[in-house]
């Protein structure tokens, strides 16, 4: 029975190179290999003879002289091949290195010798102030634990004079593969959790972690202008990174309080004046304390509405992304009605309802709309 040509059995042309005679191997190996395939003989001789092929065209003098000379002068390599009746053992031990480069994803671990930096994670903690010291600016301590390195080892997990080595079982890889009939599977070497490398002479400070957790004092500085829900960033005073790794950041959320007196809106500070009637129909200059505790003299125009917003500018929160620009100080009026007056002041009050035309008659009703829509 003549046998298939080694290229028509890979599905590549006679010009194919190294690599895709590999590929196009790897390719029929996983379609027909036996484990897929549980006794399907078909499947099985499909393998040995994708193996068959794979093992001369591989080869750059078999293929050269396969090229040359074809099935005729091939008999010197074996038979059924070239593979000389070579069992599944016998394939997998010949060609290991491409069925474990698929049966792996192909990945390759680096061989370790030591330990590898890490970065340390970042951290978060939040702050509360009032909407004054938002204004000001201020300082504030915050406690906070974390890692950090450990001095004793200077971050290096082992005592002085001694260093970590390659983990001997796993060859610094940190795996350790297996086999299982036709598959190969790695799994984390139980020695060196994975690591690829044993510390056999530990740091009794640190316990060859590198670091030790430790509980800190900080006095953040607040900028003045610092929004509600903003974020400050310390560099570095996170936790510390693993074997000498950079140490991560410390995130201080800010939250503000609301004051009794005073709003932000935007970068305006925003306030009510309560004014009397009189000082709304003529006009008047009063003087009020801001959040910062420094007088301001708000001038208010003659006939001025309720609800009529004074501005002062410059007088409202710092601008922290430009420099220099403030906010302004909004003053929104606002009229003072007393509940209880002297005899006095209400026949005065009479006495002006009655010049505008707007004097009670049956509790006021009749009069104002004789005056509106009469």
């Amino acid at each position: 029975m003549s046998k298939r040509d080694y290229y028509e059995i890979l599905g590549v042309a006679k010009s194919a190179t190294a690599d895709e005679i590999k590929a196009a191997y790897r390719k029929m190996a996983l379609k027909y290999h036996p484990d897929r395939n549980p006794d399907n003989k078909e499947a099985e001789e499909k393998f040995k003879e994708a193996a068959e092929a794979y093992e001369t065209l591989s080869s750059q003098q078999k293929r050269a002289q396969y090229d040359q000379f074809g099935h005729s002068d091939m008999g010197g390599m074996g038979g059924h091949g070239g593979m000389g009746g070579m069992n599944m053992d016998d394939i997998f031990e010949s060609f290991g290195d491409v069925f474990g480069s698929m049966f792996n994803g192909g990945q390759q671990r680096a061989r370790r010798s030591g330990p590898e930096p890490k970065h340390g994670h970042d951290l978060s903690q939040s702050i509360t102030i009032s909407l004054k010291e938002s204004y000001l600016g201020t300082k504030k301590e915050i406690g906070y634990y974390h890692f950090v390195s450990c001095e004793k080892c200077a971050g290096k997990g082992a005592k002085a004079g001694s260093k970590p080595q390659s983990c001997s079982p796993c060859k610094g890889m940190g795996q350790i593969q297996y086999r299982q009939g036709f598959f190969m599977y790695s799994q984390p070497c139980s020695t060196c959790s994975g690591e690829g490398f044993v510390i056999t002479n530990p740091c009794d400070t640190c316990n060859g972690k590198s670091r030790i957790q430790k509980y800190d004092k900080l006095i953040v500085t607040i900028p003045a202008g610092i929004y509600d829900g903003a974020e400050l960033r310390l560099t570095g005073k996170g936790d510390a990174g693993i074997f000498g790794g950079r140490s991560g950041d410390l995130f201080i959320k800010v939250g503000i309080l609301s004051d009794k007196k005073f709003q932000r809106e935007g970068d305006d500070l925003v306030s009510t004046l309560m004014l009397t009637y009189p000082q709304l129909v003529l006009g008047c200059q009063v003087e009020i304390e801001s959040i910062d505790d420094t007088k301001q003299l708000v001038k208010v125009p003659r006939g001025c509405p309720v609800g009529e917003k004074i501005i002062i500018p410059g007088k409202g929160f710092e601008n922290l992304r430009r420099k220099g620009v403030r906010g302004n100080l909004v003053i929104i009026t606002q009229c003072h009605i007393p509940k209880k007056i002297s005899a006095d002041a209400k026949k005065l009050l009479t006495d002006y309802s009655s010049i505008i035309g707007t004097s009670a008659e049956d509790g006021g009703i009749v009069s104002f709309f004789k005056k509106f829509l009469g």
